[in-house]
């Protein structure tokens, strides 16, 4: 609450708001009420059972057990996770940097845990992944445990190592079909692990791609030996096509007797030469041309942006420096309050004294 009370008050200073209630906007509302919900989910003192109905997943045979009110209550203290990120947010460089907050503003970034993610996840996504892999590995195995306890002792999943075998394997969508959740609470943590594992799955696969393209001077030193590749490639075609010429003029004009199959061997092999030649120049201006149109249009898109922002600029420093004027002209306004009412009490009493004087 008081973090909240803090961020109301700052939007209140940064806009010259009159009223507080003016920063709480129907989201914000909506997104304290849910942290106050979160945070008010607690086991409560005491030893409270209640009957819990489950269906066995092999055997079909209806289970009945007494399960403990804290296991409900334990369960949902996981999305007090969301805290972490707020920490991260709070502690960041970016964050904290008043540079790096003006540059911000200046280009309308907020600095948010999504807009925190995302740098971690441009400077090391390997280890964001792993760190978010294993956390989630490890609390949905807890979790199927809880779940899966009370109904059958026996069964695998009712340890943690098997609830850790049955989460890595839901994870990476292999699904082996040895092990299966009995209860609708372990079925629903296996769920939102698949969903999640997908998601993941497909951040590694953008990752590893990332990792795997060539950096802007590796780009050019690839150029530069294809360059030479496709020159050598190109002489050695023209020298094939003045191989074959020669001796088709050789085997037609300086023969005493010509050899007409020889001949249309050596003419099947002149035309090879010279399309080979024209494909190696047509396909190298091609994907010249493709390079040339993605940079191109990546280089509108950045003109594109450029001028967006400087559109935008004179209009953003308008509103900054009027929001500004008007909060320090009410300041200035809340200041000189006082100092009037003193000196029109004064001017009164003077005159109340002049006439008791003249009378």
């Amino acid at each position: 609450l008081l973090l909240h009370l803090f961020l109301s008050s700052l939007f209140v200073i940064d806009n010259g708001a009159d009223d507080w209630r003016i920063a709480m906007t129907m989201e914000r509302v909506l997104l304290i009420s849910l942290e106050l919900l979160v945070s008010a989910v607690h086991p409560v003192p005491g030893d409270f059972k209640f009957l819990w109905r489950a269906r066995l997943a092999f055997s079909y045979t209806p289970s009945h057990a007494e399960a403990d009110l804290d296991m409900v209550l334990s369960v949902p203290m996981f999305l007090r996770l969301y805290l972490i990120a707020r920490v991260m947010l709070l502690h960041s460089k970016l964050f904290t940097d008043a540079s790096s907050r003006s540059i911000g503003a200046l280009n309308k970034v907020h600095f948010n845990t999504r807009f925190v993610m995302k740098t971690l996840m441009t400077i090391c996504p390997g280890t964001v992944l792993l760190v978010f892999s294993i956390s989630l590995w490890i609390i949905a195995a807890w979790t199927v445990r809880v779940c899966e306890r009370y109904h059958d002792a026996q069964d695998i999943t009712s340890n943690f190592l098997g609830a850790m075998w049955l989460i890595s394997i839901t994870f990476l969508s292999i699904g082996y079909g040895d092990m299966v959740p009995n209860t609708y609470c372990g079925k629903g943590v296996c769920l939102l692990t698949g969903i999640m594992g997908a998601g993941c799955t497909a951040l590694v696969v953008a990752v590893v791609a990332r990792k795997l393209e060539l950096t802007k001077a590796e780009k050019h030193v690839h150029n530069f030996m294809m360059d030479t590749q496709l020159t050598k490639r190109i002489k050695n075609a023209a020298a094939n096509v003045l191989r074959e010429t020669w001796l088709i003029y050789k085997h037609t004009k300086l023969a005493k007797k010509i050899d007409h199959s020889r001949v249309r061997k050596h003419q099947r092999k002149f035309l090879q030469a010279i399309h080979h030649v024209m494909y190696e120049l047509m396909s190298e201006l091609n994907d010249r041309s493709e390079d040339l149109e993605r940079q191109m249009l990546s280089l509108e898109h950045r003109v594109e942006q450029l001028t967006a922002g400087f559109t935008a600029l004179p209009a953003h420093l308008s509103a900054t420096l009027s929001a500004q004027h008007a909060a320090l002209v009410h300041l200035l306004r809340e200041r000189d309050a006082p100092h009037t009412h003193t000196h029109s009490q004064t001017e009164t009493q003077m005159h109340h004294w002049g006439k008791l004087n003249c009378v």
